[in-house]
């Protein structure tokens, strides 16, 4: 289907004034625009320096009432799902918007893992944006709108439903244009929801690096950063004793001195070192896994405190908060030489000295915060993602905290829903970001489209045991089902000597390898979700209010 433009707009500034251009060609530009079937691609030839405020091309569209729309939020964390046309986007209550745009809030790092700070949003009926792909999905089939790259900046994938049009836009600040460049690349493909996304991968030519599914544990959903040697040599111990498919057991926040200080392993509470954990995970037949957040650091670390040019600044020069956790961090500037060798040296010493097999990359949005160096957010995040290949080289990479397309083909596994909250419940008040077990859910069936394609999918945790959680038996078992049936990467948090039979029984069938094929995903307007696949060839079908997670008869 070629992909036909009602219209164009583009609002530039040239040397300091403001102007708006609805045209191919203008006085101070002219756009190449090529199309090829189903794809689309706008250059710029700029005939002087120029910076572009908003890019928007609007496709005509017409919507029916039995329509889903579905968006991709900004990053792994924020909410992504699927609405019908006359719903409207609730996932961010007004006064969390107020609050972290205009008060001292804004400068404590609250919401800048997320789009707040440089998108806005929508609080109208049948409005929806998201971020470098989106559908509309009528029965089996869907209408992909799907960005081919991002390295030019970040695609915008909107649905005005009212209007009748598509609009599709580029998070562009922060570049001046002065020689030709290309401004957008996408594809609109209409086919079987499948296909749909085979095809788009086909025309990216990204293939998924890892195909094997794995089971394991994290030290992180039950001792978070309080964990030490003694407790991870019990729970390996249960877990490498326990008669199931495991391949994996990771260590999570807190083996270190301080987030930022990779190497300098906090020997209170690991006095044997981490190669020594490492080779006790091996000695039990399992892969070693490692949590680092490679790009943050806080101010008691010593990176921080001795090398404080490393760190990314806003446009005054100051250093730039981005994100609130471990009470505020910071994030490293890739491009500066140093810091470049600093990670090469880290990841070295982890995955070839120490000896560990997985690394957990967490909070990697925090390399694209700003704009800077005449680069796009969208053009940093792709350059982040090939300094973390290139890191690692053929380790397995599991990618967390990120804009999902920058990372397409660059990690093995990739977190695609929020972090698991211990209860059930989802406090709209919190940022779309913000850790939440009905959005992790959500996100795991309506991101599957990703699981084999660009990586194989992370869903999070599920946790079956009883004690430190706030979820009943019902509701664990579901995640564990949920996470079963479409993730990839199955982990748990829980100390497995304690669980009874019905707990161990639970563990093992989700842990069994068993061969899925998902049908279809429905949400409807009170909340309840039936998800319908195949398993071995047998039907199954998952009827539940996500709202609660009981299931519903």
């Amino acid at each position: 289907m070629n992909i036909m433009f009602d219209s164009i707009i583009i609002n530039y500034t040239v040397r300091g004034e403001k102007f708006t251009c609805n045209d191919l060609h203008c006085e101070h530009f002219d756009l190449i625009v090529q199309s090829d079937g189903d794809k689309l691609s706008i250059s710029i030839v700029p005939k002087l320096s120029l910076s572009i405020d908003l890019f928007r091309l609007t496709i005509p569209y017409t919507y029916d009432d039995s329509n889903r729309i579905f968006v991709n939020g900004y990053q792994s964390w924020t909410d992504s799902m699927e609405y019908h046309i006359n719903q409207q986007m609730s996932e961010l209550a007004r006064s969390t918007e107020f609050l972290l745009r205009h008060t001292p809030l804004k400068m404590s790092g609250i919401g800048r893992s997320g789009d707040l700070f440089f998108h806005d949003y929508p609080r109208r009926r049948g409005v929806f944006y998201g971020w470098s792909y989106g559908y509309v999905r009528r029965g089996d089939n869907v209408d992909l709108f799907a960005s081919l790259s991002e390295r030019s900046g970040f695609t915008i994938v909107g649905f005005d439903v009212s209007k009748g049009f598509v609009f599709i836009e580029k998070d562009l600040e922060g570049v001046c244009f002065d020689v030709e460049s290309q401004l957008l690349s996408m594809a609109r493909i209409t086919d079987e929801y499948d296909a749909a996304f085979d095809r788009w991968f086909e025309y990216m030519n990204i293939r998924c690096r890892e195909t094997k599914k794995r089971n394991g544990y994290t030290t992180w959903y039950n001792y978070y950063s309080r964990i030490n040697e003694s407790v991870v040599d019990r729970d390996l111990q249960s877990l490498a004793s326990f008669d199931a498919h495991i391949d994996c057991f990771q260590i999570d926040d807190g083996y270190q001195t301080a987030v930022g200080d990779w190497l300098s392993v906090d020997h209170s509470k690991f006095p044997g070192g981490m190669a020594e954990i490492a080779r006790k995970i091996h000695s039990k037949g399992l892969l070693a896994g490692l949590w680092l957040a490679p790009f943050a650091v806080v101010p008691s670390s010593e990176v921080y405190k001795a090398y404080p040019d490393w760190l990314i600044r806003d446009a005054r020069g100051k250093k730039y908060k981005t994100g609130h956790n471990w009470g505020g961090f910071y994030s490293l500037d890739i491009y500066n030489t140093a810091v470049r060798d600093h990670l090469k040296h880290v990841f070295d010493v982890v995955l070839n000295e120490w000896g560990y097999d997985l690394v957990k990359l967490d909070f990697l949005y925090g390399a694209c915060v700003l704009p800077m160096r005449n680069k796009t957010r969208g053009e940093i995040m792709c350059d982040a993602m090939d300094l973390i290949r290139e890191c690692c080289g053929d380790k397995l990479v599991l990618g967390c905290g990120v804009p999902l397309m920058p990372a397409f083909g660059k990690v093995d596994y990739c977190r695609i829903g929020a972090d698991i909250a211990l209860s059930w419940r989802h406090d709209k008040r919190k940022p779309r970001e913000d850790v939440s077990t009905p959005h992790a859910a959500l996100n795991t069936m309506f991101r599957r489209a990703l699981n084999g394609r660009a990586w194989m999918n992370d869903p999070d945790v599920f946790l079956l045991r009883k004690n430190n959680i706030q979820m009943d038996v019902e509701q664990r078992e579901l995640t564990a089902l949920v996470n079963s049936v479409f993730g990839s990467l199955l982990f748990v948090s829980d100390n497995v000597a304690e669980y009874d039979d019905r707990q161990a029984d639970m563990l093992k069938r989700a842990f069994a390898p068993t061969k899925i094929r998902v049908l279809s995903v429905d949400l409807d307007h009170s909340g309840v979700v039936i998800a319908r696949y195949l398993q071995d060839g047998e039907s199954k079908v998952i009827v539940f209010n996500c709202r609660n997670g009981r299931r519903v008869k």
